[in-house]
């Protein structure tokens, strides 16, 4: 599979991930966890190397703005940890499209980078920046998270 396929590939699943969360939210809150925590063990890597870390730097996040381990990511997702935490996947969102990406290959990871919109159930849109590390996982050939920023366009 050539390269952009797997970013392409990796893109929707976060997007289905997300998705997914806050169709959780809204009609099987009991599962909302447990879909959080399989889209974080599928798409991200908190094992890179002999680290249990990754760098994310989450859109709606001031008070604490960047996040390393697994329970801080979670925590921005579908709150808990911090009070700025409302959970960003709980909105919910009905569609997020990602476009206008620039990819970087280095070695054995990717680094991406670009806009996404964000799209909830009103047709409110929120178009937001990124920049996505990407691991190649060897075993299954796919790509895993362990750099995300995302930010708000500077207004």
């Amino acid at each position: 599979m050539k390269i952009e396929e797997k970013i392409k590939k990796a893109q929707k699943a976060w997007a289905e991930g997300l998705i997914n969360i806050g169709k959780a939210a809204v009609s099987k809150p009991h599962k909302v966890e447990k879909r959080a925590n399989d889209m974080l063990d599928d798409l991200y890597d908190f094992r890179i190397g002999c680290k249990t870390e990754i760098l994310f730097k989450p859109t709606l996040a001031s008070d604490h703005p960047f996040r390393i381990s697994r329970e801080e990511t979670l925590s921005y997702f579908i709150g808990g940890l911090y009070n700025e935490d409302k959970g960003f996947a709980l909105k919910p969102w009905k569609h997020v499209k990602f476009k206008k990406f620039h990819f970087i290959e280095h070695n054995d990871q990717v680094f991406v980078m670009g806009a996404y919109t964000f799209i909830d159930y009103q047709g409110n849109k929120t178009k937001v920046d990124y920049t996505f590390g990407y691991q190649i996982d060897d075993r299954s050939d796919d790509l895993k998270i362990f750099l995300h920023h995302s930010s708000l366009r500077f207004q």
